[in-house]
This record gives structure tokens, C-alpha cells and sequence, in this order.
């Protein structure tokens, strides 16, 4: 096998940039290429080496003692109230995607008999789409998880502004504010049991009403009651790393995970670490004949990838996050196809490239020009 890099260097850079231009952009990141006698019948191109996407989803908690946690016990019968502040995170998920990013280490030109008209479709880094067809491969949208913040807590919503009353407002005594909290909940409680059993001197007007004031007194209670017990905000952070692997991999730190600051780099050793293991199941093999002999490749061939594959882990505190095994360009080989199966007049072939890998996902027949 040989790249075609001589006749990469003879071609002329403004024949090249001006076969690109010249023609319709398919899509917003797809370019058409035509070999035409002004880009001397010969298309360039880029094979992809496959990228790991590992998004981290962390969960994030962080737990706040009331004012009054030290009377929980004695006015509410709590045994166990929040009683320092504490921030914990953890591994919530991992997902990990592949990509083909352009490898310029092995760049391509292809060239066609004159007279001919094939054309590619490149993505916008000039990795291979398709030959002779506008369609390309369908690629899965994988649904990430979205960062999402604390929902607020009880004492962080209006409520809480309610059930502080003038009486405990000019209160020194943290322990008559305590109490006079506790007997709030006692007195929403009975409230509310007066309104859901009708004895209540002023009933609501209707379903709704009732609805909105039974809403409006359980907010209240849960207020008095996290002045007591605490309160507890979960968020969640998001954050996505990007590793280009060219061999096995063990136990590498791709990120971690702060109570303090969520996810960050792997540098960043506030956090505990979250492990990426690749291990390569299968290298890609040049074709064979019948007899076992492999082929050569063909002379001026289009140029595409055979992927080997790589079981990928995500793993965090020891637990398995994510695992699965991903075709991936580099553990393979290049091999090619002969130009002139792209230009046969009574039987044009077309084929669709794996933007990810650069291996051949489908072929067939092409539709006549």
C-alpha cells in the first residue's frame, strides 16, 4: 500500500480551493467535490482517527443545618437533624460517543480517468462522506444529560418570609424562637386537618381555593420545619472531554469530581478521580484472496479505513459507569478501492463512508448521471 502523496503535491493549491468553491454546499457542514479537468480529475481528502466524547453527568449535594437544629429533638421529637454544612458529588452518569476528527498524517488524493465526473462529499474538516451519492450515513443523535441547577429549598422560596412572625423577629432567645416556630407547625397542622374535614370557621369558596390554601400552609410548614431539620439542594454539572487514544489504556484520570466545584480537569486534584480503560479487542486485516494472500492495494486507489475495535469503561469510586466497544480508525488499517469502479459506465458504484471511522458503511449501485 502507498499514499498518492506525489500526486497530492503536484496538484496546484488554487486548482484545489477553487473546485470547492465552485461548487453547491449540500449542507451547512458538507462540501461537494467533483473531479473535473480543473482540479486535473483528482480529489483530496483526509481519513478521520476516531475521537472518544466522554460526557460526565456529577451530582452535586449540599446539606445546611437549620437555625434551630439543636431543639429538633425537644420540640418536634427529630433525632437526627442536619447539623453541619456538607457538600458531597458523586458520578451520576458517563456516556462516551465516538467522532472523526482529520488525521494529517494520512491525507489522500484520488485520481480519476479525464472525461469522468465522480464526485465526493467531504465533511467540513475534508473527511469522506460519500462517493457518488448524495446521501450519507445517519448518525444517532445521543441524548446528553443538561446541567441542571438546585431547585430552591424551603427556606429559599416565599414561604419562608411568611411564617417568621413579628414575635420571633424581636426575639433574642434562640430558644424562644424555636419554640415559637414549633408551635407554628402545630398550628398549620390544625389549620389545615380544620379545612380538609370542613370545621375549619372559614371555608374556601371552592375545590381551587382549598387547593391553593392547603399548597400555601404545606409550603409554610416545610419552611418552619427545614429551620429545624435543614435543608438539602441537589444540581447536577455537565461537562464533556475529549480523548484521542493510540493504544491501550490504563486506568487514565480523564476527570474529577469536586464536592466543591463540580466536575473539573484532571489536574485538578480537589476532586476524586473518574478512570477511562480502553482496551483494543481487534486490529483491523488487509483483505485476502481465496487463497489467504492479501491483496495489494489497488494503484491509485480511493483511500478508506478497515477499523479495529477498543472496549471503553468510565469508571468512578469503583463502580462501573459506562461500557462498550467502539469501532475506532486508528486500530485498523487503510486499504483502498480502485477509481475506476467509481467511472464504469455500465456499472458505477457508489459508496457511504462512517464519517466516525472512515470505513465503508454501505455500497451499491450507482444512479446513472
Amino acid at each position: 500500500m502507498a499514499k498518492n502523496t506525489s500526486r497530492l503535491i503536484a496538484l496546484s493549491l488554487a486548482s484545489i480551493m477553487g473546485a470547492m468553491t465552485s461548487l453547491p454546499v449540500v449542507a451547512q457542514t458538507t462540501q461537494r467535490l467533483s473531479a473535473t479537468k480543473a482540479n486535473d480529475y483528482a480529489l483530496v481528502y483526509s481519513l478521520p482517527t476516531t475521537r472518544l466524547a466522554v460526557t460526565l453527568e456529577a451530582e452535586l449535594t449540599v446539606e445546611k443545618p437549620g437555625e434551630f437544629y439543636k431543639y429538633a429533638k425537644k420540640y418536634l421529637n427529630i433525632d437526627n437533624p442536619i447539623t453541619r454544612e456538607n457538600r458531597r458529588a458523586t458520578l451520576k452518569s458517563a456516556t462516551v460517543t465516538t467522532v472523526g476528527v482529520a488525521d494529517d498524517s494520512e491525507r489522500y488524493a484520488v485520481q480519476f480517468k479525464s472525461g469522468t465526473a465522480p464526485f465526493m462529499l467531504l465533511s467540513a474538516s475534508n473527511i469522506p462522506l460519500a462517493i457518488n451519492t448524495e446521501k450519507t450515513i445517519k448518525i444517532e443523535e445521543v441524548d446528553l444529560p443538561q446541567a441542571q441547577e438546585a431547585a430552591p429549598t424551603p427556606l429559599e422560596t416565599p414561604a419562608a418570609r411568611q411564617v417568621v412572625s413579628e414575635e420571633m423577629m424581636q426575639s433574642q432567645s434562640s430558644a424562644k424562637r424555636a419554640e415559637l416556630a414549633a408551635a407554628a407547625i402545630f398550628a398549620i397542622r390544625q389549620t389545615r386537618s380544620d379545612l380538609i374535614t370542613g370545621q375549619a370557621e372559614q371555608t374556601p369558596p371552592d375545590g381551587k381555593s382549598l387547593q391553593l390554601m392547603l399548597d400555601n400552609l404545606e409550603a409554610q410548614e416545610q419552611a418552619l420545619m427545614a429551620m429545624f431539620v435543614g435543608t438539602t439542594s441537589v444540581s447536577t454539572d455537565v461537562a464533556t472531554f475529549n480523548v484521542t487514544p493510540d493504544d491501550n489504556i490504563n486506568h487514565m484520570v480523564v476527570a474529577r469530581i469536586s464536592a466543591l466545584d463540580g466536575i473539573v480537569d484532571s489536574t485538578d486534584l480537589s476532586g476524586a478521580p473518574v478512570y477511562l480503560d480502553l482496551t483494543v479487542t481487534s486490529r483491523g486485516e488487509m483483505p485476502v484472496n481465496e487463497k489467504g494472500v492479501e491483496l495489494p492495494f489497488p494503484k491509485n486507489g480511493l483511500a478508506y479505513r478497515i477499523p479495529g475495535t477498543a472496549n471503553v469503561k468510565i469508571t468512578f469510586d469503583g463502580r462501573l459507569y459506562f461500557e462498550d466497544d467502539e469501532e475506532m480508525a486508528q486500530f485498523g488499517i487503510v486499504y483502498g478501492l480502485a477509481p475506476n469502479s467509481f467511472t464504469d459506465k455500465k456499472a458505477p458504484i457508489f459508496v457511504i463512508f462512517d464519517p466516525a471511522t472512515g470505513a465503508i458503511a454501505t455500497q451499491g449501485p450507482a444512479t446513472p448521471n
